[in-house]
């Protein structure tokens, strides 16, 4: 596993974890990056920072196009992978989009239900088709 991919692995726990407990992911990921036990990244840690500036937007896409899903309805997994995707997908120049979008389908495949990596897949794909229309 490569350095940016262990990164969104540790970006995503940090998401989830502050998910799970309610709790501002800005303070879980200062908690983590004091504890540094499992270390975190720096690129993870401008993943959730990436996620909080731009969630609400990235939410906003999200609720708007997964067809008959919404996020409260989402695994945590899923909608914390999503952000991430997304979050690269749009604003993160120097990833390649299939890589944002890739990462983020092996993510929920080794994470979370059977169906998740298609329905993470799906979504990403549709942003990445409406990407050039899509006010970021």
């Amino acid at each position: 596993m490569g350095a940016r991919s262990k990164a969104r692995k540790r970006a995503l726990d940090v998401l989830y974890e502050a998910a799970q407990r309610d709790a501002d992911p800005m303070l879980t990921l200062r908690e983590r990056l004091a504890q540094s036990d499992p270390p975190v990244p720096e690129y993870a840690a401008v993943l959730v920072e990436g996620v909080v500036t731009h969630q609400e937007r990235i939410d906003e896409l999200l609720s708007t196009y997964a067809e008959e899903w919404t996020l409260e309805r989402m695994p945590p997994v899923d909608l914390a992978a999503l952000r991430i995707g997304a979050y690269e997908l749009l604003w993160c120049d120097d990833v390649p989009d299939g890589v944002a979008v890739a990462e983020a389908v092996e993510l929920v495949g080794s994470l979370s239900t059977d169906e998740s990596a298609g329905f993470v897949n799906g979504l990403l794909a549709r942003l990445l088709q409406l990407k050039p229309s899509l006010a970021v």
